[in-house]
């Protein structure tokens, strides 16, 4: 097993020849691709695929080879001078080829230092590969807005601090603790694998969602749950939670779906920070999958630092929840839309569903006396969703209690079970 060094070699080759000398020492095979569009030729052979000697590298994996991987070939992305197109092509053969490496048998890590199009090929490569495979990304982009780079998967973003342009007194310790962090990172992998260790998957997984102000309802469900024999996964419904959770859906890792926390969809419909995309609240609903969903905390709409919150909301309803999240009560129209959205998505599900309704409140700060108790727009959001349910096959449990009340969460993680057991009966 080996660590893949995956970079753009035509302007970062001094770069990888440091970090595989580095990962090297530290008793790690190295093995070497170039997605480079613009490197220059000196024939050598490589162990995979075709390679050139680029900045003194000689690749086992060259740009020729991972262009033909993503459908096209070096000599056409560089007549066609399109460098949009050929950042797409070169992430998508890259992808293939690391996921073919990892299959293979011949990679146990992925290290790779880039800026803004370095760091998009890493990434897609990297996404490729299952959960647990040690990702890490040097990256000039690591100091803002990264959900581009991450998405779904578990890659570890290290900040390049100075750009991936020469070594420096700078730059060497942060690419010494890369290459260190990699290295260690690919043996504990490459122990796990021949010790033969699998996922436990002894019981039963169960995905739930969770903020801040449900997470009462969701420990306590998760508790029974756990009682009941299952083990239960809790993604932060802060965007890219909520999209791992359905990546993770659609690839078949889960029994059953407690979506108690289903604020993302408030963010997407009315222009938060923590959108998880139109694809929210789909992919069990799509698989069969059965599944327990509540509107836990569509409340509120999630801003960053108030001087941060656009100047159209300005002077709606605010709550300054911490100093880097704002939230933004949402209107009765809003709620309307909200709930009409989500019993639309449970009234297409395939499998089997219950939509839970906690009256009392759908959030720590919607309760009776709470900064944003408006028993007037959690109706509007109440009567829409129940009526895009209605006449369907969608169960439907009201509450007097708000969402964070133990029983109204030990009674949907039941429900949630029941569901579960009826499908496997």
């Amino acid at each position: 097993m080996a660590v893949l060094l995956l970079g753009t070699l035509d302007t970062k080759g001094a770069e990888y020849a440091y970090v595989r000398d580095l990962v090297t020492a530290a008793g790690q095979e190295v093995v070497l691709l170039d997605a480079g569009v613009m490197g220059t030729p000196a024939p050598t052979a490589g162990a995979v695929g075709s390679a050139v000697r680029v900045g003194g590298l000689a690749p086992d994996v060259g740009a020729e080879a991972v262009a033909e991987a993503g459908g096209s070939s070096l000599a056409r992305l560089r007549s066609d001078a399109d460098r949009g197109a050929a950042l797409s092509t070169m992430a998508a053969g890259a992808a293939k080829i690391t996921r073919d490496l990892w299959e293979a048998g011949r990679v146990s890590g992925v290290l790779a230092l880039g800026g803004s199009g370095g760091s998009s090929i890493a990434a897609a490569a990297m996404a490729a590969l299952p959960i647990g495979v040690p990702k890490l990304l040097v990256s000039t982009m690591a100091g803002g807005d990264v959900s581009p780079y991450v998405g779904q998967s578990d890659v570890t973003l290290m900040h390049s601090v100075v750009d991936v342009a020469g070594l420096n007194a700078i730059s060497r310790p942060i690419l010494g603790n890369a290459a260190a962090a990699i290295a260690a990172m690919a043996a504990a992998y490459d122990a796990r694998r021949s010790q033969g260790e699998q996922p436990q998957q002894d019981r039963p997984l169960i995905a739930a969602t969770m903020f801040g102000v449900t997470t009462p309802a969701v420990n306590a469900a998760r508790a029974r749950l756990e009682e009941l024999g299952y083990e239960v996964v809790v993604f932060h419904a802060t965007g890219s939670g909520g999209r791992a959770m359905e990546a993770l859906i659609r690839d078949g890792y889960f029994a059953g779906v407690l979506d108690l926390t289903t604020t993302e969809l408030a963010d997407e419909l009315v222009g938060g920070v923590l959108s998880a995309g139109r694809e929210r609240l789909t992919a069990a609903g799509a698989a069969g999958v059965p599944q327990v969903v509540s509107l836990g905390a569509v409340d509120m709409v999630n801003f960053g630092p108030m001087d941060g919150v656009p100047e159209r909301f300005r002077q709606r309803l605010l709550l300054v929840h911490n100093p880097t999240v704002t939230l933004m009560r949402t209107t009765a129209e809003e709620c309307a839309a909200i709930g009409t959205e989500i019993g639309a998505k449970l009234a297409a599900a395939t499998g089997p569903v219950a939509l839970f309704v906690p009256r009392g409140g759908v959030s720590a700060v919607d309760v009776e006396g709470g900064p944003f108790h408006d028993p007037g727009a959690d109706a509007a959001c109440f009567e829409a969703v129940l009526a895009a349910v209605a006449g369907g096959d969608v169960q439907v449990v009201e509450s007097e209690d708000d969402i964070n009340q133990p029983r109204f969460a030990v009674a949907a993680a039941d429900r949630l079970h029941e569901l579960i057991q009826k499908g496997a009966a």
